[in-house]
């Protein structure tokens, strides 16, 4: 503990208040230098001095005091105090009052409270002395200082309270891993507080820190991050330059080593063994297998390949990027009656390898692999994956055409059976031998009908219908000549009335549904009755056409408005085929060019006279007469037909009584019950009763009736046929069918026959029909009939 004591000293009548320490001898120097000034100011002038009444330094005082009494600053004191207690000091600034208590009346400075120099280092006061009485003061304020000295009381503390940090493994000693910093709050300019030495207390041997810096660096060679991954070291930073009793903090470093790659790949066995069915088909995966790598990441990263082996041609291997392992797969089609057994040399590398540890050894390891197949029971095979057959279309039925071959892989040799899938001859045109795959035809080929046929052929084991393979057949129809050629379209063909001999009229060609191999050659001629042809000659032009000439000069159409000329047209393949095509040429008017102006027949009118306006009038004429007899019909058609009933002679309401039984037994027409029984009879057409039939005598048809028909079944059947016609009177009526027995002398004379009934009608044509109907011309046609 610095002891510090307060000196008062006279000079002049002014009070000096001095806080004393060794090192203040620069203060009073000052004081005196300033009272040297004062004394020689102006010029070297006399001066009289101003009187001051009080002067000091600064105080200083110690933080954190644990005594029990309050800590005593100094003491305040002015030339003008007689002790008679008549001034009043007062302290205002910093703390003043809280922290710093002044006696107002004997100026002695206390320290009320424990301060501490890490919150505040320095307090700046003022002072001043007045006077009881009139409240004056006798001094001017004056400003001193307090400073706090420093002691040791704050630990160094770390910048973070754990650090994270990482190196690689295999890393040299020395190499530098992090850096902490700890900081002390304490004076760094007064003693040894905030001096700081670093040491490490936990993560030797491994790890070691420079005292000064704090920089931890590896203390062992070759750590191994396989062997050991995290490691925690314990910092302690001590103050008082790491002496005893000096304060420490401690903070902790986790420490990771990073993978290098160090470890090449290792297979944990020697072996590896693998079946496979001979019927795995390309890409099939057999099993897996890996190499055991202790690093990671990248590092860990590997690449299987197929070094050697006699299977290296079937099989491969894949690398699974996420597992890291070596996939074997099926290369090519196995078989088992071939080879059973393959072996394979597996090789493991690092695709990333550390040239640093390339003198470890080679960073790749090998493995061997068996595969034994597996037999099973395969479909048949066939000699080819397809079949081309070529077969002329005038080949007979039932010629062979072609074979296909398959046959049972298997060691057991099953006997295969053939056929042909008729979904892929819907027409049953092919057909196969079962027994040994030959291909005959089951109906006529047609090669301009259908050129190609593909089928399907099936192969079938006996013993096991389930294995069954098939195979496509092409089947190419070779033509034959067996279509004569045609002209190539229909040609309209026209001379020109004043046209040259030798003038070309028409170009033909002509075409032909077979194909020969060496392309289509046409001949054309003339029939051989028109082989010298007096009107038209024609010319081959050797490139498939043939060119139709005049032979004379000058054609009429009014002697001969057409000509047929026949031709012969042959082709060249084997046998020849012809045909003959008839050319029809008309004889046309042209202009002076040869263009055609016209061919049709009224150009051949005109030497009889008729002009075309007389042509034109005639067609008129009967154009007419033929819609005035269509008006006429239907005028006829559509005439009101006149009823023949009235009202006042309705026959609902008037009974019409006839007591003459017909002309007697001359009679002999009037009605005969015969027809009644005749099945020859036709059945009548029915009238209305109610208008003017349109005809007199209508011809009746009637059904045939059964013969020996009953006549109950008739009566019953005309009853209904009255129910059901349309044109019967919309009004009920009873039809009365009188029978009167068979074989009767005189026949009788009935009103069911009668076609008309009573109306305004003219029945002076009954005096036409001769004596029989005399009677009935004086009952209808005479002034004085019945109905009056």
């Amino acid at each position: 503990m610095r002891t510090y004591s307060l000196t008062v000293l006279l000079w002049s009548c002014v009070f000096h208040v001095i806080h004393m320490i060794p090192s203040q001898k620069r203060t009073n120097k000052h004081s005196y230098s300033e009272r040297i000034m004062g004394l020689s100011d102006n010029g070297g002038k006399t001066l009289h001095r101003t009187k001051r009444g009080w002067m000091w330094n600064q105080f200083f005082l110690l933080e954190e005091y644990t005594g029990p009494d309050t800590q005593y600053v100094g003491k305040l004191h002015t030339d003008q105090d007689k002790g008679d207690g008549n001034l009043k000091y007062i302290l205002t600034g910093d703390g003043a009052g809280s922290l710093f208590i002044i006696d107002e009346n004997t100026g002695d400075i206390h320290a009320a409270k424990k301060l501490d120099r890490e919150e505040k280092s320095l307090y700046v006061l003022r002072a001043k002395a007045i006077d009881r009485k009139t409240g004056r003061q006798v001094e001017p304020e004056s400003e001193f200082i307090i400073k706090i000295h420093d002691i040791n009381d704050n630990e160094p503390k770390f910048s973070k309270d754990m650090y994270t940090a990482s190196i690689p493994e295999m890393s040299g000693v020395g190499t530098s891993v992090i850096q902490v910093t700890a900081t002390d709050a304490d004076d760094a300019n007064y003693g040894n507080s905030a001096k700081v030495v670093y040491s490490i207390l936990q993560g030797q041997p491994y790890f070691s820190v420079d005292p000064e810096t704090g920089i931890i660096k590896t203390a062992l060679p070759e750590m191994s991050r396989e062997n050991r991954e995290q490691y925690q070291v314990v910092i302690q930073a001590k103050d008082m330059g790491g002496q005893m009793g000096g304060l420490s903090g401690t903070t902790t470093v986790n420490i990771t080593l990073t993978d290098v790659n160090d470890n090449p790949p290792r297979f944990p066995q020697s072996t590896y063994q693998f079946n496979s069915p001979e019927s795995a088909p390309p890409g099939t995966p057999l099993g897996r297998i890996k190499a055991s790598d202790p690093d990671v990441g990248e590092n860990a990263e590997i690449e299987y390949s197929i070094s050697n082996g006699d299977g290296s041609d079937m099989f491969d291997i894949i690398t699974d990027k996420d597992t890291q392992e070596g996939i074997i797969t099926v290369k090519k089609d196995l078989d088992f009656e071939n080879k059973m057994l393959y072996t394979l040399r597996v090789e493991a590398i690092n695709t990333h390898p550390d040239p640093r540890f390339l003198q470890l050894g080679p960073f790749k390891d090998t493995a061997l692999v068996k595969i034994s197949v597996e037999d099973i029971d395969e479909p048949p095979v066939f000699s080819r994956p397809w079949y081309l057959i070529e077969v002329d279309e005038d080949a007979k039925e039932g010629s062979i055409i072609g074979q296909v071959i398959a046959r049972d892989p298997d060691t057991t040799k099953n006997t295969i059976k053939y056929s042909v899938d008729r979904h892929t001859d819907l027409d049953r045109i092919f057909n196969i031998y079962s027994g040994n795959g030959s291909l005959f035809i089951s109906k006529p080929l047609d090669r301009e009908e259908t050129p190609w046929h593909n089928i399907t052929v099936i192969a079938t084991e006996i013993n096991n219908p389930k294995q069954s393979s098939q195979i496509p057949v092409f089947i190419r129809i070779l033509d034959i000549n067996d279509h004569a050629p045609e002209f190539a379209t229909y040609y309209e063909t026209f001379v020109c009335e004043n046209a040259k001999a030798g003038q070309l009229i028409q170009t033909v060609s002509a075409v032909d549904k077979d194909e020969p191999p060496r392309g289509h050659r046409f001949f054309f001629e003339l029939v051989p009755e028109f082989a010298v042809h007096p009107n038209f000659s024609i010319v081959d032009n050797k490139d498939n056409t043939a060119g139709i000439m005049t032979r004379r000069n000058g054609y009429s159409r009014s002697k001969m408005s057409t000509y047929l000329l026949p031709i012969i047209i042959f082709d060249n393949d084997y046998p020849i085929q012809s045909s003959t095509g008839t050319l029809t040429i008309r004889v046309c008017a042209c202009d002076s060019r040869g263009n055609m102006q016209s061919c049709n027949a009224e150009a051949l009118l005109h030497p009889a006279g008729l002009s075309t306006g007389a042509l034109v009038a005639i067609l008129l004429c009967i154009i007419i007469l033929l819609v005035l007899v269509v008006l006429f019909m239907a005028l006829k058609r559509q005439r009101k037909k006149e009823p023949l009933i009235i009202s006042k002679d309705d026959v609902r309401d008037n009974i019409v009584t006839y007591n003459d039984e017909g002309g007697g037994e001359e009679d002999t027409q009037a009605f005969d019950i015969g027809t009644l029984r005749n099945p020859e009879a036709r059945e009548e057409s029915k009238m209305r009763r109610d208008v003017i039939p349109e005809t007199i005598f209508q011809i009746r048809r009637t059904a045939p009736l059964w013969e020996n028909i009953d006549i109950q079944d008739f009566i019953h059947r005309r009853l209904k046929e009255n129910d059901l016609d349309p044109s019967a009177p919309p009004y009920d009526s009873l039809a009365t069918y009188a029978y009167e027995g068979n074989d009767s002398i005189a026949n009788s004379l009935s009103s069911l026959e009668s076609l008309t009934t009573e109306g305004n009608q003219d029945y002076d044509y009954l005096s036409d029909w001769g004596p029989r109907f005399k009677k009935l011309a004086d009952m209808y046609g005479g002034d004085d009939s019945d109905r009056d």
